[in-house]
């Protein structure tokens, strides 16, 4: 489908079949969120897919909603911010910045694909840092459930609700 088809069609899944995903369909996933530009090309992220059933009980306690614990696979993308980079003259960290366009990626593919998912980033991270085992320097940043929708009749058909364009652009002055 065309880009615009695509980006209004995208819509957060809370509900999934728990139909397990390939290895292989998770790596063509993976690889529209490695082919994401970022800043200075540094590439900061890490992707971390958990789909035992093991692990996933366990970082569900990170984030407690059950709807969550309809995916069959969730995957962690996680930021080092000693990899991003930082602009020169204050120091701005833009490792939060390059994750996001990795995940928006991830969730356009998953559209693509006819996956759903959904952007989570009110979870413990403190605790799922420790349930992935994750090095000091490797912040959790977003846990991005995938997988087919429970529903494929609504998936991508609700009215997205926006502001206006001319109410969020601005040409050449911010009036």
């Amino acid at each position: 489908m065309d880009f615009l088809s695509l980006a209004k069609n995208r819509m957060s899944v809370r509900d999934y079949q728990r139909t397990p995903l390939s290895t292989e369909l998770i790596e063509q996933l993976l690889e529209a969120g490695r082919m994401a530009p970022s800043a200075v090309n540094f590439q900061p992220w890490h992707y971390v897919v958990i789909r035992s059933e093991a692990v996933l009980g366990r970082l569900y306690a990170c984030y407690p909603r059950e709807w969550f614990k309809t995916a069959p696979c969730v995957i962690a993308i996680c930021g080092d911010h000693n990899e991003g980079w930082h602009r020169t003259r204050d120091g701005k960290d833009h490792t939060d910045i390059d994750v996001a366009i990795t995940v928006d990626h991830l969730t356009l593919m998953a559209t693509e694909m006819g996956l759903g998912s959904c952007w989570v980033c009110n979870f413990d991270a403190e605790k799922c840092s420790e349930v992935l085992g994750l090095p000091a320097h490797i912040e959790p940043i977003v846990l991005l459930p995938v997988g087919f929708p429970a529903n494929h009749n609504n998936h991508g058909s609700a009215e997205k609700k926006r502001k206006p364009l001319h109410s969020i652009t601005h040409w050449e002055r911010f009036d």
